[in-house]
């Protein structure tokens, strides 16, 4: 792929959009954005705030701990985060730079400020509307989508920043109906290294970082340390427990941040880790390895653009997928090679359900990852899975657009029951 072509700088600029720092779960930190946001056009700290949330923001907010907060979980707590200490400007590292008396404040809010929060059902699979109140005087933000993207700023009745919503399209961002694996794997190979090594270095340091952290510290259920405790350091054990680790730092409160793929810390650790695993372990040099976080990160946010950024389908799959295809490539695997071992993964792994963000995920992730390297080793062994065996298709491509449909359209009411049982009804 030449430099001059339209797809070049097309992914170039989908690996910007898609693979930048956040501090903590991205769900909670939206909702700390917003309300940062909703805080800064207030003008002074809220007496009360109204909270509306889509299902599936509740379902990833619940449990998972945010960060700077001295352990706090759920919705108000994000939000009082965002209220007290949080940076606008910073999106999604908003709450990353926090004092000890901001924490105390944010209990100190929780304790005596009413804080409301309501299921809202738009039509819309992302959508979180806070509202911060002093006296009569009131100040609205509205995020939808994806979790920066502010569509209405709204100030004691005035409309100060609006943009039409178009359903659950993201306008704004790069089409992503460009990426498919033939090209993908075109771009990895041909990319002037230069051009996305600021983007993947970061998320190569960024996120070694954490799951570092995540097996040297005690975090959640420490399924990396189990990992590695129960089945040795072989590099496929290895591989596994770092994306885990990483996870088990970052769902239970480490204040460390990581670099996400389509909108998520975990698919991003998840696509990456493992691949620089193999990279360290097959010895083949900082270039290769950027090239085959080029191709995992591109084949994870390619089969993301189907199912959307919040779904009942675990996004730890695609990424684990991803994860696949980029060991797959530092192995010398061809694009058949690299297009069967996607599918056998998808294949294996498609019934994973998201139940939220919380601790459980590392062990999904450790899932994952196992089935990209599994579906490499089927195609090795040539025992791929093969079309018509479920939802494989009769073209890697189709098998993408199956799991898409699946994904977004087929699980919407398991989605709606997990989010139920999730809060009690």
């Amino acid at each position: 792929m030449k430099k001059e072509d339209l797809k070049y700088g097309a992914y170039i600029q989908i690996l910007k959009e898609e693979l930048v720092p956040a501090m903590g779960c991205t769900e909670p930190i939206a909702v700390a954005y917003g309300a940062a946001k909703a805080r800064e056009v207030l003008g002074c700290l809220p007496d009360r705030v109204e909270i509306g949330a889509s299902g599936s923001i509740i379902k990833n907010v619940k449990s998972v701990i945010v960060p700077n907060t001295d352990r706090l979980k759920g919705i108000p707590a994000a939000a009082t985060a965002g209220i007290i200490g949080g940076k606008p400007e910073k999106e999604l590292e908003c709450i990353a730079e926090v004092t000890a008396e901001e924490i105390a404040g944010m209990r100190e809010f929780l304790e005596k400020t009413e804080i409301k929060v309501e299921h809202v059902d738009n039509g819309l699979t992302f959508e979180i509307i806070i509202t911060v109140f002093k006296g009569e005087s009131y100040a609205k933000v509205r995020i939808v989508n994806y979790h920066t993207n502010i569509v209405l700023i709204e100030k004691d009745g005035e409309v100060l920043y609006s943009v039409d919503v178009d359903g659950e399209g993201e306008s704004g961002l790069t089409d992503r109906s460009l990426l498919n694996l033939e090209d993908i794997l075109d771009f990895a190979e041909t990319v002037d290294v230069e051009d996305v090594k600021p983007i993947l270095g970061r998320q190569y340091e960024y996120n070694s970082a954490i799951a570092e952290e995540g097996l040297n510290g005690h975090w959640g259920s420490n399924i990396g340390s189990i990992l590695l405790d129960t089945y040795g350091d072989e590099i496929h054990i290895r591989a596994k427990a770092k994306a885990a680790a990483g996870s088990d730092a970052r769902m239970n409160g480490c204040e460390l941040p990581v670099v996400i793929n389509s909108g998520s810390g975990n698919q991003g650790m998840t696509a990456s880790l493992p691949v620089i695993e193999y990279a360290k372990e097959l010895n083949v040099g900082e270039e290769k390895m950027y090239r085959a976080l080029a191709l995992s990160n591109l084949v994870t946010i390619h089969q993301k653009t189907g199912i959307g950024r919040l779904s009942a389908f675990c996004g730890a799959v695609s990424a684990g997928a991803g994860a696949g295809a980029g060991i797959a490539y530092l192995k010398g695997a061809s694009l058949d090679g690299i297009s069967h071992t996607v599918v056998n993964a998808l294949a294996n792994t498609g019934g994973i359900v998201c139940d939220g963000a919380k601790a459980s995920c590392a062990a999904k992730i450790a899932s994952a990852v196992e089935a990209g390297i599994l579906g490499y080793n089927m195609h090795l062994s040539g025992n791929d899975f093969l079309p018509e065996d479920g939802l494989v298709a009769e073209t890697p491509e189709k098998t993408i657009e199956n799991i898409g449909r699946l994904g977004k359209e087929g699980m919407k009411n398991t989605n709606e029951e997990i989010i139920k049982m999730m809060v009690g009804e």
